[in-house]
């Protein structure tokens, strides 16, 4: 994948797989099902819209090192708003360079303003390393005068 083409083939390869949380539910329930689905950030979802997003990182900053108690604090509080989205269509590069400028590591993908998935900045890197390795390995081909 080249930093031009289009991030369609990283959410295909993810799936549609969406985890998200209300923003009336506490920050205990958000981090717990984090850490159950292994993801860094969940969508903050209400009546079919997102309405902000809420990572480790929030936790991080805005309970843990506050002393806040996870049970008492909601989403709401700490999530951050509005969100970042991108298309389908958006490339790789505009992707990474998006997630640079804002300083944040997910984002949701919206076509025609339905939410379709959400790629991380390390779906972003691994398509990147894995289209280095697959030009490395035609190149050593075309050196060598071995087929593909």
């Amino acid at each position: 994948m080249h930093l031009s083409e289009s991030i369609r083939p990283i959410l295909k390869k993810k799936g549609g797989v969406i985890y998200s949380v209300a923003p009336s539910d506490s920050v205990q329930v958000a981090i717990a099902m984090m850490a159950e689905k292994q993801v860094g950030a969940l969508l903050v979802i209400t009546d079919g819209t997102i309405v902000g997003i809420v990572s480790e990182r929030d936790y991080a900053r805005k309970v843990f090192l506050k002393g806040k108690s996870s049970p008492n604090t909601t989403v709401s509080e700490i999530m951050s708003s509005p969100v970042v989205a991108v298309s389908p269509e958006h490339s790789v590069g505009d992707c990474m360079q998006i997630i640079t400028e804002h300083r944040i590591r997910h984002l949701p993908v919206l076509e025609h303003e339905r939410l379709i998935g959400m790629i991380s900045i390390g779906d972003l890197v691994d398509s990147i390393l894995s289209s280095q390795r697959e030009t490395i390995r035609h190149l050593e081909a075309y050196i060598t005068g071995t087929p593909t």
